[in-house]
């Protein structure tokens, strides 16, 4: 099984403003990119069970000119909170290096 880190050129997550995440997904060719697409590993559904974040609260984009999947997600805690252990938000991808597509 191939794992998203490994297919993808970029996985990176960023602070979207104080209240907000960011993840980007991005591929270096088309093929790679329909791959993961219908393989369905990564989908609004998933993600927000990965996250633990209502369905609803996640915001997912399919970018096929950038060859790119964008999501947003509201921060667990507030930018700079005193339980905010990340607060430029640059660590919140790992979980997305590791996931597997099936063959």
């Amino acid at each position: 099984m191939a794992k998203l880190g490994d297919l993808a050129r970029l996985i990176r997550s960023k602070n979207a403003g104080a209240f907000m995440l960011t993840f980007d997904v991005m591929f270096d060719d088309d093929a790679t990119y329909q791959r993961v697409l219908k393989s369905k590993v990564l989908t609004k559904e998933k993600f927000a069970q990965i996250y633990q974040v209502p369905e609803e609260e996640v915001l997912f984009f399919e970018h096929e000119a950038a060859k790119a999947i964008k999501i947003s997600i509201p921060r667990p805690y507030v930018q700079g909170a005193r339980d905010d252990g990340d607060a430029y938000g640059g660590q919140q991808h790992a979980p997305l290096v590791e996931l597997e597509l099936p063959d």
